[in-house]
């Protein structure tokens, strides 16, 4: 005969019955949640891709119509100015899910790093004046110069005083040696010893670094490189200066700064410019991105993509 099973018995076993459903939909429902989560971050991972991706060609649609711009400013006009529209900042324009904006920046406003050292591996010795003029103006210490000229120059010979080679950049943790050759971006300067963020911070809106040596545009030049040009120049001079090249620039520049500068300077500044730097930033969605192009412009107005960069400076 059977046993008939007795009532706790089956009691309990109907206990095992919820507790295993119960465990079954939970560890379901887990699962079924983070295939759902996994699934939202895939979506979201392809539609940032796929922005990202959509902003890139944006940036350079714009780029190209910026290249046009100057190319038609040169063939146009015989100088450059910040009057002129390529300096006016680009307002934000609506684009499919979001907007772009930025400007235009004249690098030959600024003083150009590798005119420190000539072809042949010497110091220019005008050069290294008009710098220093600039370095105490922003009440920054005057050695950097040396450590600049050395990590362009191609010896191994320090530059004194306060210049500095590989053996001491090869000591550091980690070590790292001279580049040797012109900079291709003023961040380089980050890189030496004498320069902390908040020295190259300061310096940045007055410096560049270009692959041949260029003139200043007074045109475009802010105060303090103005004034930087020669000793002889004072913030009054500047001043006057700013006032007479407004609107659409100076007429003569050679008679403008002929009573300012001394003959070897006067030779260095010009009203038109080669070099230009464009900073857009774009916005689709949630994503941010900001690309900066540095544009060459020759005589003819051709234009060219110097550097390209996504995200930085």
């Amino acid at each position: 005969m059977m046993k008939k099973n007795h009532p706790l018995q089956k009691e309990y076993n109907k206990g095992v019955a919820l507790i295993t459903a119960m465990m079954i939909v939970a560890i379901t429902g887990i699962i079924s949640t983070n295939l759902l989560w996994d699934n939202i971050l895939d979506t979201r991972r392809t539609m940032t891709t796929l922005n990202r991706d959509q902003a890139i060609q944006v940036a350079l649609g714009a780029e190209s119509w910026i290249m046009k711009i100057l190319k038609d400013d040169a063939l146009n006009t015989q100088s450059d100015h910040l009057n002129e529209f390529w300096a006016k900042d680009l307002p934000a324009l609506p684009i499919d899910g979001g907007d772009i904006f930025g400007q235009i920046t004249d690098l030959q406003s600024r003083f150009n790093l590798n005119n420190l050292v000539k072809s042949d591996g010497s110091i220019d010795q005008d050069q290294f004046e008009h710098f220093q003029r600039l370095l105490k103006i922003l009440n920054i210490e005057a050695n950097i110069t040396a450590e600049i000229i050395d990590w362009i120059d191609p010896d191994q010979y320090p530059t004194f005083p306060g210049g500095a080679e590989d053996d001491n950049y090869t000591k550091l943790t980690p070590p790292y040696r001279t580049a040797n050759q012109p900079m291709i971006s003023t961040s380089e300067i980050l890189s030496l010893n004498s320069v902390n963020p908040y020295i190259y911070k300061t310096l940045k809106p007055h410096i560049t670094a270009l692959p041949v040596k260029t003139r200043i545009n007074v045109n475009t030049a802010n105060s303090i490189v103005l004034q930087s040009l020669d000793n002889g120049i004072t913030k009054n001079d500047v001043q006057r200066l700013i006032i007479e090249r407004m609107p659409s620039g100076f007429g003569d520049v050679s008679s403008s700064f002929k009573s300012l500068l001394l003959p070897e300077n006067l030779t260095k500044i010009s009203d038109n410019s080669n070099y230009f730097q464009l900073k857009l930033m774009i916005r689709i969605d949630t994503v941010t991105m900001t690309m900066f192009s540095n544009i060459k412009r020759d005589q003819n107005g051709n234009t060219s993509i110097l550097m390209r960069s996504f995200g930085s400076t």
